[in-house]
């Protein structure tokens, strides 16, 4: 049974830095992309980055410079680091995985980043 967890969001005054990390388990990171998304209030669910399984990433325009996507294969683990938070950023913010094997996509439950003006 593949699971994603999500943690580390919270509420943090503009300006600062929050990581969230996503647990993977059932599936592993090594061999499959995997994004994170965010959703904020009335809008719909939009891609901040993703990485590969080598390790390439990308970014919404929005986050460049700022937000950093990590992955540490090894604890099946995949890093947000968001730097320079904005209000803009107030989202709930969602893991996601492709099985490259099943072309199923497995979501994490969400954790909610509050940024304060």
């Amino acid at each position: 049974q593949v699971q994603l967890v999500e943690s580390g969001g919270g509420l943090v005054q503009a300006g600062g830095s929050l990581r969230l990390s996503c647990v993977a388990s059932g599936i592993g990171l090594n061999t499959n992309p995997v994004g994170w998304y965010r959703q904020a209030p009335l809008k719909q669910r939009e891609l901040v980055a993703s990485i590969n399984s080598g390790g390439g990433s990308m970014y919404a325009d929005s986050v460049k410079g700022r937000f950093t996507i990590s992955k540490d294969n090894a604890k099946n683990t995949v890093y947000l680091q968001m730097n320079n938070l904005k209000p803009e950023d107030n989202a709930v913010y969602f893991c996601k995985i492709v099985s490259l094997s099943t072309r199923v996509d497995y979501w994490g439950q969400g954790t909610q980043v509050t940024v304060s003006s």
